[in-house]
């Protein structure tokens, strides 16, 4: 019987990566013709917005193919620190420090909030349809040696307010069959079941078995069937049907805040499933997807605990630096749909240093949930910037403290391979390149402290 729940409101490795993401996002099943008109879409919403905020020209991104670019991205950490000071998290506006927990949950932590939701990722609209949930298939199989229950679930968007845009959020559910009662889930932000990877030869267990070997069960969610990953597609998905299919303004919300709130709708689910811990879901995802994870812990904090992955500038990175990917790079055609049209202004007429936030404050809006970041080595993960996203969690410190929980216990960058661990915010740097598996069982680790 199939079952409704309404819901209620640079390196090689790099470009690997790249290749992989461009194919999940069905990029290269479009034939030549249909791929210049994407392009051609997108460079025609990108300057649109340009000239909603009268903006003239943006500042180039870095290159981080080519070596004897002259934009070439900047790995040379005497270089990497052109504004060190960053805005401090216990600040209040009007310039008074917060103290007390108290003033963190009621003045302090909402400030941040808006100026996320109006200079970086953009507001969620108001009223936010329903969404109706399907199990489409359930079947059970074995996974290793662990028996599983695998649902198939689709979340339908109520699209009754413009039905010319259809938006069906796509989960798959797996946990095991003899499990004592409900249990926690691990939930990755994935490219579906098409495009998964077969494993390695010798490669050991993948991070699903490991997680079914803890007793846990996991959970898959395709981003681009809650919005498209790239500007075309911004007067559709979520983001089209919330503004029936015409352009954004500039303190509407992108892929990012999109991605996170069909996340959070997938929680929603969880919370009315049997199988399911919904007190103990944690979040994970890799790269672009490290962003959007980062994003979704913020903003919901029913999220017990998050795996941000090689997340970079737009998650766990410090604006601020120049290493790797930057600003300009974010505010540029190939991502700035990920974010608010507001940021495009951080990469001109606006600096660096404009910006009223930086990411260690994103970081303090998980607290005083655990949160565990991570990147891979200089050789193969360079331009995700793993000192930036260090100095992040270390910067997020004194809120955690606040909140009485334990920050990372170090201000200074570690060596590679080294697992800080002991406190909620935790930071490990791996000599894998840009790839989350070698953190997996670091995190399943960290993550065992909350879910037993």
């Amino acid at each position: 019987m199939i079952k409704r729940y309404v819901v209620v409101p640079v390196s090689m490795l790099m470009l690997l990566s790249f290749v992989a993401s461009v194919s999940a996002q069905g990029f290269g099943r479009l034939d030549p013709a249909a791929r210049e008109e994407r392009r051609r879409l997108t460079r025609a919403d990108h300057q649109g917005m340009m000239k909603l905020l009268d903006i003239t020209a943006l500042r180039p991104g870095r290159n981080g193919m080519n070596p004897d670019a002259d934009n070439y991205a900047n790995y040379d950490e005497a270089k990497a620190n052109p504004y060190p000071d960053l805005p401090d998290p216990l600040m209040t506006k009007s310039r008074q420090k917060v103290t007390t927990e108290e003033m963190w949950w009621k003045l302090r932590r909402p400030e941040i909030v808006e100026v996320y939701d109006r200079e970086i990722y953009g507001r969620v609209p108001r009223d936010m349809p329903r969404v109706t949930w399907e199990v489409t298939s359930a079947a059970q199989k074995t996974d290793g040696d662990v028996a599983v229950t695998t649902k198939q679930l689709v979340g339908h968007v109520d699209n009754s307010a413009h039905p010319a845009i259809t938006v069906d959020i796509q989960v798959t559910l797996t946990t095991p069959v003899e499990a004592k009662g409900p249990v926690p889930v691990i939930m990755e932000f994935g490219f579906g079941g098409r495009f998964r990877r077969p494993p390695r030869p010798g490669a050991g267990p993948s991070w699903r078995q490991q997680v079914l070997a803890r007793g846990w069960g996991h959970a898959s969610i395709v981003p681009n069937s809650i919005q498209a990953d790239n500007g075309a597609g911004l007067n559709k998905g979520i983001i089209g049907l919330m503004n029936k299919g015409q352009s954004r303004k500039p303190d509407d919300w992108g892929a990012l805040r999109a991605w996170a709130w069909g996340a959070s709708r997938a929680l929603d689910y969880f919370e009315t499933d049997p199988a399911v811990d919904a007190t103990k879901v944690a979040v994970e995802g890799h790269s672009r997807y490290g962003k959007a994870t980062l994003v979704a812990m913020a903003y919901d904090q029913r999220f017990a605990n998050a795996y941000v992955s090689s997340s970079g500038a737009g998650g766990a990175s410090i604006w601020r630096r120049d290493w790797g990917e930057i600003v300009e790079n974010v505010a540029g055609s190939g991502e700035y749909h990920w974010m608010a049209g507001n940021f495009l202004k951080y990469a001109g007429p606006l600096g660096w240093d404009d910006l009223p936030t930086d990411a260690h404050e994103l970081v303090a809006l998980c607290a005083p949930r655990p949160v565990f970041i991570s990147g891979g080595s200089v050789n193969g993960d360079a331009w995700v910037d793993a000192k930036g996203m260090f100095l992040a969690a270390a910067g997020a410190g004194p809120v955690y403290t606040l909140l009485g929980k334990k920050d990372m216990g170090t201000t200074e960058f570690p060596a590679i391979e080294t697992s800080l661990m002991d406190g909620e915010v935790a930071f490990r740097q791996h000599s894998g390149g840009h790839t989350p598996g070698p953190n997996w069982p670091h995190f399943l680790d960290f993550t065992a402290r909350y879910f037993q």
